[in-house]
C-alpha cells in the first residue's frame, strides 16, 4: 500500500499535485478539512462533535480527527493507499497517524514536500484569490501570516518524517508537469 503525506506551505500546490498522484497512482485522497465537512453535513456523530469544537473557533481534537481518518479508512478497504492533504500538521498528529496506521498493518510511504520560495507563494496565492473566491488568498496580510503559522508550526513535521528515512523534498517551481515529474520519480524510486 502506497500511503504518501503531501506537504508544503499554503500556495505550494499541493491539490494541483495531489490530483496528478491520485490519477496516476489510483490513490484515495484523504483531505481532513473535505472529511470535517462531509461528516458536519451528514452530521455524522464525529461531525457533531467537530462542528461543537468549530462553532467556538477552536481547534479540533486530534482523537477526533483520528478517528474520522480511521473511518475513512475502514471505507475503503479496496484502496492501493492513500495520499494525506492538511494532516498531520503537528508531530503529535503524525505520531498518532503512525499508530493509527501501524494498527491497521500499513505505515506511511514517504512524505513529499513542495518546496517553494516564500515570494513566489505569495505571488500564486494573490492569483489564486482572483480565479477561487477565496478571501484568505486576497489579503497580503493575512498571506503573510498563514505562512508564518506554516514555518512554526507544521514545518516540524518534516523533521519526524526526515528521521524515518521517509522524507522526500520536491522543488515546487517549474511548470505544473515539471513539478509532477519530481514527485513521481521520488514515488517510483521508493
Amino acid at each position: 500500500m502506497l500511503n504518501i503525506v503531501l506537504f508544503g506551505p499554503p500556495g505550494a500546490g499541493k491539490g494541483t499535485q495531489s490530483q496528478n498522484l491520485i490519477d496516476k497512482y489510483q490513490l484515495k485522497h484523504l483531505s481532513t478539512g473535505d472529511i470535517f465537512r462531509a461528516n458536519i453535513k451528514g452530521e455524522t456523530e464525529l461531525g457533531k462533535l467537530a462542528k461543537s469544537y468549530i462553532d467556538k473557533g477552536a481547534l479540533v481534537p486530534d482523537e477526533v480527527t483520528i478517528n474520522m481518518l480511521k473511518s475513512e479508512l475502514d471505507n475503503n478497504p479496496q484502496a492501493k493507499g492513500f495520499i494525506f492533504d492538511g494532516f498531520p500538521r503537528t508531530i503529535a498528529q503524525a505520531q498518532a497517524l503512525d499508530s493509527l496506521l501501524s494498527s491497521m498493518d500499513t505505515s506511511i510511504s514517504l512524505m513529499l514536500a513542495l518546496e517553494v520560495p516564500e515570494a513566489e507563494l505569495k505571488e500564486r496565492l494573490l492569483k489564486r484569490a482572483e480565479t477561487s473566491g477565496r478571501s484568505d488568498d486576497a489579503d497580503p496580510a493575512i498571506i503573510a501570516n498563514r505562512i508564518a503559522t506554516y514555518n512554526k508550526e507544521t514545518a516540524p513535521v518534516k523533521s519526524f518524517y526526515q528521521e524515518q528515512n521517509k522524507l522526500h523534498e520536491i522543488v515546487g517551481t517549474g511548470s505544473i508537469e515539471e513539478i509532477s515529474e519530481r514527485l513521481y520519480n521520488a514515488i517510483d524510486q521508493h
